[in-house]
């Protein structure tokens, strides 16, 4: 039964630069009973997949967004309690708007609740956070860029579009009024061709399955192209002797389960002694923004996450990791890595990140070329840990050969702030200190 006061469900606020979502499921039916803070539905956005707790108890009464649309940020999705209402009708497209008065003063701009926070441009033209972004690593001015969201907003696929093709061709201009000519003999009227049909949506031949494109895979596609773009990528790699860290690892390994359910993985060991190896190298921890370099006395790391059979990639981000110990940081990345797989990240754990780790060493791997998550200056790639013959010295000062655990570690930079040579030192630092491993006491 329907209780007398209702409660708006709406398209939450996930984060200061996400306006939009996806219903990707509704895990409740209308008619059906659901409690304060039970989950009611999952969402996509183009940075997490995430559940939205129900805001209050009572009745589904009734479900105003259907699986599968994407709407802005403040959007009614659904009613809990209070009398049934008719279905919302569903979002308009964005229009391109009429064109407005120019009064002598600048009138007021409505406020459009689906933006998170508008960043003003150049000239006052009221852009996202993603736009202005997105404008900046581009150098495009978003007042060149004409907008076709409320109000004349610049949108996302706005910016994009005209980063990819330029700006519009100019409307040609009247010519000036000139005496008229004589009339020539008519002439036939030429039949205008039929307008081209728009091209096919994609079809599954036979042996193929289709799927759409989620905002998630979307969000990676955007975001990969546009660094490739950007960054001038290079990548050098260094072999480290693990012997060290692995015998540390067998020491701390039952401690670390018995007292605090955690296991020491080798990630934990290295994002430990990169931490350290980047107060060294500011620029490695840095990014370049516009005319100037940003670098930081804190390191926000980023540890790249597979989703539940290649659904997606997330680097859900370790804040201010440089004052964790090694306990500290093989919690923080099994509770990143539990909580991104069972969609409890917010937006905000996945923004920030000042450097990121990426190990599909994991799967065996022995090298790879990450991408460089914009806007930071590299990422590091840890790979699979190999036994393998080894040039030793032994106590006598001769060369001997032993078998060793061997990772390859990767270091991809942005070739327009780092240099090789920078890069080089620090990932020889890098290895010194996982060699050198003689425990973690800071």
């Amino acid at each position: 039964m329907a209780t007398d006061t209702a409660i708006d469900v709406v398209m939450p606020q996930m984060g200061v630069s996400v306006s939009e979502g996806t219903i990707t499921k509704w895990l409740k039916h209308e008619g059906e009973q659901v409690e304060a803070d039970e989950p009611l539905l999952e969402i996509s956005t183009d940075k997490v997949d995430t559940e939205v707790p129900s805001p209050g108890s009572g009745t589904l009464t009734k479900i105003l967004v259907q699986e599968g649309a994407t709407v802005d940020v403040g959007t009614k999705l659904a009613q809990i309690g209070g009398a049934a209402e008719a279905p919302a009708a569903e979002p308009e497209p964005e229009r391109a708007p009429a064109p407005e008065p120019e009064p002598a003063a600048q009138a007021p701009r409505e406020r459009e609740p689906q933006a998170a926070v508008q960043q003003p441009s150049g000239n006052g033209k009221f852009v996202s956070p993603v736009v202005a972004r997105i404008a900046s690593e581009h150098g495009v001015d978003p007042n060149a860029v004409p907008g076709t969201g409320r109000g004349g907003r610049v949108t996302k696929k706005d910016i994009l579009d005209f980063i990819e093709h330029g700006a519009p061709a100019p409307a040609p201009q009247p010519a000036a009024p000139q005496a008229e000519p004589a009339q020539p003999p008519p002439q036939p009227v030429a039949t205008p061709a039929p307008p081209q049909p728009a091209p096919a949506p994609a079809a599954a031949q036979a042996g193929e399955q289709l799927e759409p494109v989620s905002a998630m895979r979307r969000g990676i596609a955007e975001h990969m192209r546009r660094s490739v773009d950007t960054a001038a990528h290079v990548t050098s790699a260094i072999e480290v002797d693990m012997s060290k860290v692995v015998a540390a690892r067998e020491t701390l390994k039952k401690e670390y389960q018995a007292s605090y359910g955690v296991n020491p993985t080798y990630l934990a060991f290295v994002a430990r002694a990169t931490v350290d190896t980047l107060k060294d190298y500011p620029y490695i921890n840095g990014e370049l923004r516009g005319d100037s370099i940003v670098t930081r006395n804190f390191v926000n790391l980023g540890i790249a996450v597979e989703l539940a059979e290649g659904k997606g990639l997330i680097v859900p981000v370790i804040r201010y990791a440089e004052g964790l110990n090694l306990l500290g940081i093989a919690r923080a990345i099994a509770d990143l890595a539990e909580r991104a797989r069972s969609k409890k990240l917010l937006p905000d754990d996945v923004q920030g990140g000042t450097f990121t780790i990426t190990n599909p060493g994991g799967y065996g791997t022995f090298h790879g070329t990450p991408v460089i998550n914009q806007p930071q200056s590299a990422i590091l790639g840890t790979y699979a840990l190999v036994k393998r013959p080894w040039v030793i010295t032994d106590e006598s000062g001769s060369d001997a050969i032993a078998i060793k655990p061997i990772m390859n570690i990767t270091l991809t930079y942005d070739h327009r702030l780092v240099d090789g040579a920078y890069a080089g030192r620090f990932l020889r630092d890098l290895r010194e200190r996982l060699e050198g491993w003689e425990g973690d006491d800071s």
